[in-house]
């Protein structure tokens, strides 16, 4: 695995939005909310002019064109890291730009925002691959802000969220920076459940490949609760891509195993939590202003 490079970016963080793509069945409006993301002057948290203060680099983790990092910093003392990580149902054709608003609208917040690309079923990632990827974009960033190191996903993100809060436990990705908090917004934390089910039309049967018992040891949350660190499954219950059983199994097994866990139950469907104009999103702020 090769050093990480920062490649400063030579502009100011700006407000850019989601870039136009089709992106799952996300809805229109969805999108035109999301690209005013950063311009939201939400009550909770601390928003500021972003555009005179942030900035932003992009840090490479290895040499894959998807092993990157874009790394927003305040222009002030950071809150601490949050390491946003996308969804797509482990997909090559769903990228960072879903958690691109997010990042900008945390760092408006006082936030140290680490917006993660990693390799996807289709484009070298699946099991353990993408796994490595988010063990080696974590410690490719955490060194960059005091305070807590939050991990915060989106669906499939949700997953590789609240995974790499276990990962030290496992040989292969031993030794990296511990988390303090985990978001899981909408996230797959039961893949078992999300194969018997098929969900995203086999999507975690793609990522596992040919699983076997060792293999959900080392990547299905269900199996590894209790976690060492407090997790926040955000979830809407009209959510009708992954199921909001999802994390009622996930909180419900794990508060059963001593760990602190605690399911948010919003509305928006499986979009709204990464819209930052909707209150599925304030939500996940409120979540963060309970830890900094």
């Amino acid at each position: 695995m090769t050093a990480p490079r920062t490649e400063p970016t030579g502009a100011r963080l700006r407000t850019t939005g989601m870039r136009r793509r089709s992106l799952l069945a996300l809805p229109a409006a969805g999108l035109a909310a999301a690209a005013l993301a950063a311009c939201s002057d939400r009550p909770s948290g601390r928003v500021g002019p972003v555009a005179d203060e942030a900035s932003t680099e992009r840090i490479t983790y290895g040499e894959d064109p998807s092993q990157w990092v874009d790394l927003h910093t305040p222009g002030d003392a950071s809150r601490g890291l949050v390491v946003v990580i996308h969804g797509g149902f482990w997909k090559a054709q769903y990228g960072a730009d879903y958690g691109a608003p997010l990042a900008e609208d945390l760092v408006g917040r006082g936030w140290t925002a680490a917006n993660v690309e990693y390799r996807r079923v289709g484009n070298g990632g699946g099991f353990p691959e993408t796994l490595d990827d988010i063990h080696a974009a974590i410690g490719a960033v955490a060194a960059r802000a005091d305070g807590p190191v939050v991990t915060l996903g989106h669906s499939a993100g949700g997953h590789l969220a609240t995974w790499a809060a276990a990962r030290g436990r496992f040989d292969r990705w031993s030794g990296g920076p511990a988390l303090t908090h985990v978001v899981s917004q909408a996230g797959v934390l039961d893949l078992r459940d999300a194969v018997a089910q098929h969900l995203g039309s086999d999507a975690a049967l793609a990522f596992l490949g040919d699983a076997d018992a060792t293999t959900y040891d080392q990547a299905d949350p269900l199996t590894q609760v209790p976690l060492d660190v407090p997790v926040w499954a955000v979830h809407a219950s009209d959510d009708d891509v992954v199921p909001v059983e999802q994390s009622r199994t996930y909180v419900d097994a794990a508060r059963a195993a001593g760990a602190e866990a605690t399911l948010v139950e919003v509305t928006g469907g499986h979009f709204g939590v990464i819209d930052p104009s909707s209150d599925a999103w304030a939500a996940c702020v409120r979540v963060l202003d309970s830890i900094a």
